[in-house]
């Protein structure tokens, strides 16, 4: 084995280590210790600090060729809170049953279905917006990804009662997800300020899903939902048996939270970017006049939609909407020649490794023909990681992937977004990565036009400004 001296990394401070730094500015912090090695220690009280891993070869490790040999770490705990047993907390044998249970709700052939259903809320939403109002873009996002995810997996509309109660539940329970106290101390969670008011809108939560979830037993059949799917069904592993009502709860939650937190973020970095990139946009905007010709995109549409999801590849990249994954060693591990002892977090960090300038150049620009087929299998697997990746990827990727591009398609096809003179935008990073204020967005009605590509074929992009 190699030597048992932990790798450099950032100082922080005495006792604290890099606490305040976590709280404060972790996204700093992470590119600071990919900076000292592609193995990195963060000194952290309490849970003995973390591991940072800044090598595709090494995350591919952790997630794929011994992910066995590591559970998910501490924070997750807190995270359970609300989410429950469901794939993103679960562990060993039941994570293994419910993906296996939950897999067919995802298959390409079922969420195709969906595809009228995210197209329909988008124009619906682009039909609302008026030529020269300015919104919070994120806003907007959010509410119209919370409508396709309510429809799509409890077939309830947006503004029902149930779906509205749902909505404000988890928005008042996320603090307590992202509280970095409890993170490393998730017994605080019964004294912490606001502990009565969280316990209260879990309870909201758990009533209001138990009572949808009891209404589909009771009426039985395939409603077209995901809800549906999971209440039917069954593991023959394991004699037919069906997931109990806690267990449909738990993955109601996780797919109703990652199912419209995760795209509306995605969305809103996209066409932020966008605003940014105006040679890009123009592009884009020629991709949609030449595929779509006018009428409303379709799923058949997206393997001609390219320019669109090289765009969406990119906004991934410098804005991953999950910007770092734990997990701690369940036994001693050498990565890197540094011996990781069992019990250590580890991090590996989209944001960092999406940003890595030796797989990635000139990683601050808005670039999507870097994601050109060419380009792209220049690059090993691990250097980009949106969804995770192994056994525990996530489940929804194809459904998220599918729901951007078309949300993109729709919108764009109607409206160019342009950031408020004077606005800043500025980065949250919490269990996903938000906008801090939002981002408020003037917008300027596009005509739909008819165009072939001969007649008017794309422009080039030059390389845009750097955005921040």
């Amino acid at each position: 084995m190699a030597s048992v001296a932990r790798p450099p990394g950032p100082k922080g401070l005495p006792i604290l280590g890099c606490l305040v730094d976590l709280r404060r500015r972790p996204l700093d912090l992470m590119l600071e210790s990919a900076r000292c090695g592609d193995v990195a220690y963060v000194r952290l009280p309490f849970v003995g600090g973390a591991y940072l891993l800044n090598h595709p070869d090494y995350i591919g490790s952790v997630l794929v060729d011994n992910a066995k040999g590591f559970v998910k770490s501490a924070d997750y705990v807190v995270l359970k809170q609300l989410l429950g047993e469901g794939l993103v907390t679960s562990e060993g044998a039941l994570h293994k049953r419910q993906r296996r249970l939950i897999a067919p709700a995802f298959h390409r052939g079922r969420i195709n279905t969906y595809a009228d259903v995210m197209i329909g809320y988008g124009l619906k939403m682009c039909e609302r917006w008026q030529r020269g109002a300015t919104l919070d873009i994120h806003r907007e996002m959010t509410q119209v990804t919370l409508a396709i995810v309510s429809k799509t997996l409890l077939d309830a509309d947006v503004d029902s009662a149930e779906a509205s109660a749902v909505s404000d539940a988890v928005t008042m329970l996320m603090p307590l997800i992202d509280n970095p106290i409890l993170m490393l101390a998730p017994k605080l969670f019964r004294w912490m300020p606001g502990h009565k008011s969280y316990r209260k809108a879990l309870e909201l939560l758990d009533s209001t899903v138990y009572r949808i979830v009891e209404e589909h037993r009771r009426m039985g059949g395939d409603r077209g939902d995901l809800l549906s799917m999971l209440l039917a069904a069954r593991d023959e592993e394991d004699a037919g048996r069906r997931m109990s009502d806690q267990q449909v709860r738990d993955e109601v939650m996780t797919i109703f939270l990652a199912g419209h937190e995760t795209t509306a973020n995605a969305l809103t970095w996209t066409f932020y970017l966008l605003s940014q990139n105006p040679e890009a946009e123009a592009r884009l905007h020629a991709e949609l006049d030449v595929v779509l010709g006018g009428r409303r995109p379709t799923v058949d549409d997206l393997p001609r939609l390219t320019y669109t999801t090289l765009v969406l590849n990119e906004s991934l990249r410098m804005y991953p909407p999950v910007w770092a994954i734990g997990r701690r060693a369940l036994s001693d591990v050498e990565v890197g020649g540094w011996v990781i002892p069992a019990g250590s977090n580890i991090a590996l960090s989209q944001w960092a490794m999406h940003h890595d300038a030796r797989y990635h150049p000139d990683p601050w620009v808005f670039r999507p023909e870097r994601w050109l087929p060419g380009e792209q299998d220049k690059r090993p697997e691990f250097s980009f990681f949106p969804f995770g990746g192994g056994p525990r990827i996530c489940i929804g990727e194809s459904f998220a992937r599918m729901e951007a591009a078309l949300l993109i398609a729709a919108i764009a096809q109607n409206w160019r977004l342009r950031l408020e003179p004077g606005f800043r935008v500025e980065l949250l990073a919490l269990v996903t990565l938000r906008p801090k204020f939002g981002v408020r967005m003037t917008l300027e009605r596009r005509a739909r036009k008819e165009r072939t590509m001969r007649e008017h074929p794309p422009e080039s992009p030059a390389p845009p400004a750097l955005v921040s």
